[in-house]
């Protein structure tokens, strides 16, 4: 589509862009022009547009269908994104923070042995949502065993205990297949963090926690890491994603597959789910870079907080569990919408 054509469909979708404002429990916003972000120029605009149209059916809100059938028609990226939408900057007071997740790949087996003996458990039929069930440490105890409910077993503790966190996973089998597993549930309690626990004891400054750290020391430690890992009461369930092809990202909060390094987690009580976002992460490895909203997490709460998909297996669980760092997240919304979020901030 031609810079000339976006024009003309840009003017017909604000004929029609409506709906209630987004981003609405924001202290403060402010419009920002393209050129305000660092880098926008020197990015790949057609990756983002095409992470972008894979949701954007599913953006909840009157202004986003007819830029979804544009984006859809695949048109020069950076030209629909300057046209059609407005970057805006949204605060709460809360310093900025990202950090990474990653969809881990544990090794496994349809059957229990001496090596395979961890086990991955489907939902239980008499789970119900709000109300506790059995702990981490009951469960780790044998209480579910004999029900049928294990999808596989695998070889690691902790790497178990971490893909409960994650809350999706492969699992390459010891007969040469792989099975991708999804959240399906937990157990009602609260999450408590084994990684401040330990800074709690003393045995690490809260500077030196990563996940590799975590890791590292239970396996040193087998018996005080088990009881490390039963301090997290809260126990997720999976299903088997038989659906799910292998190359795909792992499924985000839109159901749809998410994609490395486009995607992040977001608090969508201030960044639409499937909004373009861009970011501006500072630290070791700077990233500016427009994302696509496609998934939320319990721990990403604020208007300035994301978590940034790193991809699958070990390389990338070891890139996401180092990033904790400051910078700016920055939305692009409608224009419409961006100027009435403004209004209702201002009024």
């Amino acid at each position: 589509m031609t810079r000339k054509g976006l024009a003309c469909a840009l003017l017909s979708a604000l004929l029609t862009l409506g709906g209630p404002a987004q981003g609405e429990d924001a202290s403060m916003v402010t419009l920002m022009e393209f050129s305000d972000l660092e880098g926008w120029a020197d990015d790949d605009h057609d990756a983002a547009l095409s992470v972008f149209a894979q949701t954007c059916d599913r953006i909840k809100g009157f202004e986003w269908p007819q830029l979804c059938k544009v984006a859809q028609k695949k048109p020069d990226a950076k030209s629909f994104f300057e046209l059609f939408f407005r970057p805006v900057l949204i605060e709460d007071g809360n310093a900025p923070l990202f950090t990474g997740y990653f969809e881990p790949e544990l090794h496994g087996s349809r059957h229990r042995s001496d090596r395979y003996r961890f086990p991955i458990y489907a939902k239980p039929n008499d789970l119900e949502a709000g109300v506790p069930y059995y702990s981490r440490r009951e469960i780790a105890d044998g209480v579910l065993s004999g029900r049928g409910l294990e999808i596989a077993w695998v070889d690691d503790a902790v790497e178990l205990f971490f893909l409960q966190v994650q809350g999706s996973g492969r699992i390459r089998l010891d007969d040469g297949t792989m099975t991708r597993v999804g959240y399906a549930g937990k157990n009602g309690h609260t999450y408590r963090s084994i990684g401040r626990e330990l800074v709690r004891r003393g045995t690490y400054n809260e500077h030196q926690v990563s996940a590799d750290v975590i890791k590292n020391w239970v396996r040193r430690n087998p018996v005080d890491g088990e009881e490390l890992l039963n301090h997290n009461p809260s126990f997720v369930f999976f299903r088997e994603r038989k659906d799910l092809h292998p190359e795909l990202g792992p499924i985000g909060a839109m159901n749809r597959s998410i994609t490395t390094m486009r995607s992040i987690a977001v608090d969508p009580k201030f960044t639409p789910l499937g909004a373009p976002v861009w970011i501006e992460k500072e630290g070791e490895s700077p990233l500016h870079r427009l994302m696509i909203a496609q998934d939320t997490g319990s721990a990403i709460k604020g208007a300035q907080r994301a978590d940034i998909f790193y991809g699958t297996g070990d390389a990338a669980g070891s890139e996401a569990g180092r990033i904790k760092d400051g910078g700016r997240m920055i939305v692009l919304l409608p224009i419409q919408t961006a100027y009435g979020l403004l209004e209702k901030a201002s009024g």
